[in-house]
């Protein structure tokens, strides 16, 4: 079930401030007001999930300090998992994500992306406004990474249409057209071909 324009659930965990090499309390409440990024990985010591969260460190400086995004990884790993794990994976090296644990699974659940009888998460990726709601998720069977790139994209644009009230069409990215529906909806209903071609959406 996609929890897309719903609030985002309430939670409490232990995390592991990667940033600061502390342990830590997290909890929704923390994230009131702000864009936030909540994203689920299955597990510690694996595969493909140190290329994400090194991929979203490397983006750091453009989702959080560009965007203003806060960032907070999530697995059902420990706390002293996580620790290690950072400290052991070359590709962590200088990481600055929090990561949230999750051994009960509890807040893997009320995400929807808990594998039941596995004990861990899908890759689950929610964007969150400051209103606390849901306008984004990605959920992906844990074999495939996601794409950071396209995920600050999505950021971007859902960041225009939350301060300006237009709307974005398919492959926006800033400077590009948006659809001014806040204005021109009945101008633009069955029109939508006059203010944007094919060719400009794929350009």
């Amino acid at each position: 079930m996609s929890l897309v324009l719903q609030k985002m659930p309430e939670f409490k965990m232990d995390a592991y401030d990667a940033q600061s090499g502390h342990y830590k309390k997290v909890s929704s409440a923390d994230y009131a007001g702000k864009w936030t990024i909540v994203c689920f990985y299955p597990a510690d010591f694996t595969f493909v999930c140190p290329t994400e969260l090194a991929a979203m460190n490397a983006k750091y400086d453009v989702l959080h300090n560009e965007l203003g995004c806060e960032i907070l990884a999530i697995s059902t790993d420990t706390k002293f998992s996580h620790k290690r794990f950072v400290e052991t994976e070359p590709l962590l090296k200088g990481l600055k994500l929090t990561i949230g644990a999750d051994p009960t699974g509890e807040v893997s659940r009320k995400f929807n992306v808990m594998i039941e009888g596995a004990g861990i998460a899908l890759r689950g990726r929610f964007l969150i406004n400051p209103d606390g709601v849901i306008v984004a998720q990605e959920v992906q069977a844990p074999p495939v990474g996601r794409n950071v790139n396209e995920f600050i994209r999505q950021i971007q644009a859902h960041q225009h249409s939350y301060k300006t009230g237009e709307v974005c069409p398919a492959n926006w990215r800033p400077g590009k057209k948006t659809l001014p529906v806040n204005t021109d909806e009945e101008k633009m209903t069955g029109r939508v071909g006059d203010y944007v071609t094919v060719e400009e959406l794929l350009s």
